[in-house]
C-alpha cells in the first residue's frame, strides 16, 4: 500500500501501487487537457512514471553522489554510441528524462541555465530520431509508434505531466506571470487554457513576434 498526498486536499490518498496512482492521473490529467494517446504510449509514460519514482533510476551515480546527467552529454553519448543498441538506448534514455523533467520540475527549470523548450527540443528530438532509427527492426515494430507519438506530441504530454503534477492550482500573480511565459515560449495548450480560465486571454501574435 502507497500512501500520495493530494495537494488540493492536503489529505493522504492510499493506493495499492505507484503505476496504479500514475494509470489513474495520466488518464484523467489527459481527459482534462485533450490530448489522445495510443493505448502501448499511454502505458509507456505510466511505467516511465513509475521508474523515476525511484531516484536512482533517475540519476547516475558519480563520485560527487547521484547527479542528473546533463541532456546535451547524453545527446553526445547517442552521436559516439559504439553500437546501433547503445545508441538507441541513449536516445530513448534522454527523451525519456526530458520528458518527466519537463512535466515534473517545470518550476526548477525556469532558473536553470537551460529553460523548458530546450527539455521539449531534446526530448522531441531524441524520440524522432529513435523511431527514425528503430522502424524496420524487430524491437521497432514493437515500439516505434510509441516513440513516434511521443516525438509528435511531446509538449502535449509535458502539459498532461504537469497536470498530474500539481492536483490544485492557485491563482496568484506570480503564479500568472509563470504560466503566461511558459505559453509565451513553447505555445502549450494547457497554459492557454489556464490563463483563459483565469480571464487572460493571449493573443497568438505576441507568441509569433517571440520566435521571430
Amino acid at each position: 500500500m502507497v500512501e500520495v498526498t493530494r495537494k488540493s486536499t492536503n489529505d493522504l490518498v492510499p493506493v495499492t501501487s505507484l503505476q496504479e496512482f500514475f494509470r489513474d492521473s495520466v488518464d484523467a490529467a489527459m481527459a482534462t487537457n485533450k490530448v489522445a494517446l495510443n493505448h502501448h504510449t499511454s502505458h509507456y509514460v505510466v511505467n516511465l512514471l513509475t521508474m523515476f519514482s525511484r531516484s536512482e533510476a533517475l540519476y547516475e551515480s558519480t563520485e560527487e553522489g547521484l547527479q542528473l546527467r546533463p541532456l546535451a552529454m547524453m545527446f553526445a553519448d547517442a552521436v559516439d554510441a559504439p553500437t546501433e543498441a547503445d545508441r538507441n538506448y541513449n536516445l530513448q534514455r534522454l527523451g525519456d528524462v526530458s520528458l518527466f523533467m519537463a512535466g515534473f520540475f517545470a518550476e526548477g527549470l525556469q532558473r536553470a541555465a537551460v529553460d523548458m523548450d530546450y527539455y521539449v527540443y531534446m526530448g522531441g528530438g531524441a524520440y524522432h530520431s529513435l523511431a527514425t532509427h528503430m522502424r524496420g527492426t524487430v524491437k521497432g515494430r514493437a515500439f516505434c509508434e510509441v516513440f513516434s507519438e511521443l516525438a509528435d506530441k511531446f509538449q502535449d504530454m509535458v502539459d498532461v505531466l504537469n497536470e498530474v503534477r500539481e492536483s490544485a492550482r492557485t491563482d496568484s500573480d506570480s503564479n500568472l506571470l509563470r504560466i503566461y511565459e511558459l505559453w509565451r515560449k513553447t505555445g502549450s495548450r494547457r497554459a492557454r487554457r489556464l490563463l483563459r480560465e483565469c480571464g487572460v486571454y493571449p493573443m497568438e501574435r505576441i507568441r509569433a513576434s517571440r520566435q521571430h
